[in-house]
């Protein structure tokens, strides 16, 4: 043992006095799950957690996942205890307050310790999984030597409730990822109360349904503790840890109720813990030789680092290694050979066909893509010939089979970005993007390069009907910070969007792709979607209209525009891809493409709400503000009028009013 069992008492004593008193300062917090889970966290920390709080991004650390978010107390804790740069002690004394990286749920981007953003629960865990995904595919591409690392995740019983957890559990228990260990701080307790209100099932028994091995222990033991976290070590299958826990451990008039839960203990109590406890310090003190034991043990992670380094420096795969945990693309990522080809015989295909055209040329020259689909792989076209499956013992394949889990997915992929060496895509239908949503909110959020591959993206699917044909969802996505969404109109926009997907680190991708086939509209080279929007077709006579679409409508408003010119109607057509890059455009840039005066008709097959904002409010808005209907694509598009002889009209009539 590196440290006296009796220390552990005081160093956890540490982080309970940590997480009272910011939550008190701040009035608002949850100090019962940290003040619960703090002896359970010593125990991690101190005997089995491999990290170095000066190499806070050393690729082969262990995961530490708080996928109880709300008790972001214990993680801002420990990062302090152990010797992060930050957060300071004065980060946590402003907990919860502007300016703070102490956010009221971790944030990625806010602290380096912190390896994801939870608070939504159930998805931490669900990140794990792709984390823990990450790591095996990357030992099996660069041995034991640079990769070899556990994934440790603080769980509570909602994360377990949550839907996304039986989606979560089930890939890893299939997967036999063994590195995933969670510790379930098992005590009882929900916002509501006593978690006989809301369920009586047995945990233990479902998690060992879905491949897991389970440990139990008493989370305020210390032995007990090491002995089952030793166990799940050994395990050759993912653990649960259930953690037998007080919630609000050391409040000797609250702990143990929903009291404790979300809400300041209050100064009477705070007192009383601290008698309780023996602990004299005032708040926002730790006792010198509690604090140096706790900054010993991050000291002790610097030798591991030091023994890493030096193998990762005489491994004759240490530039490629560096390179994916960088994020770097490769020089070469085959899109700008493979557009020249697309430009010389522009093929009619669907978009979800050009798509996996596209993925064919990349995923042949950039090892870090790993792609999936949640059951929809000959839908989405998301597998290619250099993607063999990732299985059970044989992790070195670069496609997952999700199986009907879409949000599993969504969240796995980013856990699967967070660890970085890895390019994560997965695909689905554009409509079940509503079961990916929360996952791709937190791409978004957490600044992450993931691609979602969403196909069957309008009434063009056809047959299936309106349950599975899209109308609101783009736009919705539309409106998500941060998040990139591609339209595309043919092979050659679909490589570009995959290509900007790809460069753009720091932001996921959606890709809206079709069913149907596409003409082509391009047959040139230059990168024109990287603006976002462009003009495609220039008036012949005097421009008097703007026709703006995406997608499948590009070569419907080419159509309109050949018979408005046909009538002496002057007509651009501007295909936009991207109204985000469009975004980021110049004013100027703008101001050419759209030039105030002139009457601007935007055609898309989803709901209109939006399109003000590019054709004005004396504008014409062409779309679908109701949901689909069963039939062949081609009927679909005539009966809710995507047809030049529908759309003409409208358009002319505003010239003769």
């Amino acid at each position: 043992m590196s440290l006296d069992t009796a220390r552990l008492g005081p160093m956890a004593n540490a982080i309970r006095a940590l997480s009272m008193d910011a939550v008190q300062a701040a009035n608002s917090g949850h100090p019962g799950m940290p003040m619960g889970m703090a002896d359970v966290a010593t125990v991690l920390f101190s005997r089995f957690l491999k990290f170095d709080p000066a190499a806070p991004k050393w690729p082969d650390r262990d995961r530490f996942v708080l996928s109880a978010g709300h008790g972001s107390m214990l993680l801002y804790s420990l990062l302090h205890l152990t010797g992060y740069e930050r957060p300071t002690m004065d980060d946590i004394r402003n907990f919860r307050q502007l300016g703070s990286p102490c956010a009221g749920h971790p944030e990625n981007h806010e602290l380096e310790g912190a390896e994801c953003t939870t608070g939504p629960l159930g998805q931490g865990l669900a990140m794990a999984v792709g984390m823990a995904i990450a790591e095996r595919h990357l030992n099996a591409s660069f041995g034991d030597g640079l990769v070899d690392h556990r994934t440790w995740v603080v769980a509570g019983d909602g994360c377990l409730m949550e839907g996304v957890n039986h989606e979560a559990i089930g890939l890893a228990g299939h997967l036999k990822l063994d590195r995933l260990i969670v510790l379930w701080d098992d005590n009882q307790i929900t916002i509501d109360g006593s978690t006989d209100l809301s369920t009586s099932e047995d945990i233990p028994a479902r998690y060992r349904a879905a491949g897991w091995h389970v440990e139990h222990c008493d989370g305020h033991e210390y032995a007990d503790i090491e002995r089952a976290l030793e166990a799940a070590v050994a395990s050759d299958k993912p653990t649960l840890v259930a953690c037998r826990t007080v919630i609000g451990k050391g409040a000797p008039n609250k702990q143990g109720t929903h009291g404790v839960h979300g809400a300041p203990l209050g100064d009477d109590e705070i007192a009383a813990v601290r008698e309780a406890l023996g602990w004299t310090a005032p708040p926002f003190e730790i006792p010198a030789d509690i604090l140096s034991d706790w900054r010993s043990l991050g000291a002790r992670g610097a030798s591991a680092r030091a023994d890493w380094e030096s193998r990762l420096s005489s491994d004759p795969n240490a530039v490629e290694f560096s390179r994916r945990m960088a994020g770097e693309l490769p020089a070469d990522t085959g899109i700008p050979a493979y557009i020249e080809g697309l430009a010389a015989e522009p093929p009619k295909v669907a978009s979800r066909k050009a798509s996996e055209m596209a993925l064919g040329a990349i995923t042949a020259v950039v090892p870090d893509l790993i792609g999936g689909s949640a059951d929809l792989t000959g839908s989405n076209n998301t597998k290619t010939k250099s993607t063999d499956p990732v299985a059970a013992g044989s992790y070195g394949g670069r496609y997952v089979y999700y199986g009907v889990r879409e949000f599993g997915m969504a969240a796995a992929m980013n856990g699967m970005a967070l660890h970085g060496g890895v390019i994560p895509y997965g695909g689905t239908f554009l409509v079940f993007s509503d079961y990916c949503r929360n996952a791709i909110r937190l791409s978004a959020l957490q600044h992450q390069r993931v691609v979602y591959v969403m196909t069957h993206d309008s009434i063009g699917l056809g047959e299936d009907g309106p349950t599975h044909q899209p109308v609101e969802h783009i736009m919705s996505l539309r409106a998500m910070p941060n998040l990139l969404v591609f339209r595309p109109a043919d092979a050659i926009e679909t490589a570009e969007a995959w290509q900007l997907a790809l460069e753009r680190s720091d932001k996921p991708s959606v890709l809206c792709l079709s069913r149907q086939n596409l003409a082509p509209v391009r047959s040139d080279t230059e990168m024109k979607s990287a603006r976002g929007a462009y003009r495609l077709k220039s008036a012949e006579h005097a421009r008097q209209v703007v026709l703006i679409a995406t997608g499948s409508e590009v070569e419907l408003a080419l159509e309109c525009a050949g018979r408005l010119e046909a009538d002496g109607i002057g007509a651009d057509v501007v295909s936009m891809p991207s109204w985000e890059l469009f975004a980021e455009q110049d004013a100027g840039y703008h101001a050419d493409l759209l030039p105030a005066g002139v009457f601007k008709v935007s055609i898309e097959a989803g709901v209109t709400l939006g399109w003000e904002r590019h054709v004005g409010q004396n504008g014409l808005t062409i779309g679908i503000d109701s949901f689909g209907a069963s039939a062949p694509a081609g009927d679909l598009f005539r009966h809710f009028g995507f047809t030049a002889d529908a759309i003409v009209p409208k358009i002319k009539d505003h010239f003769e009013i």
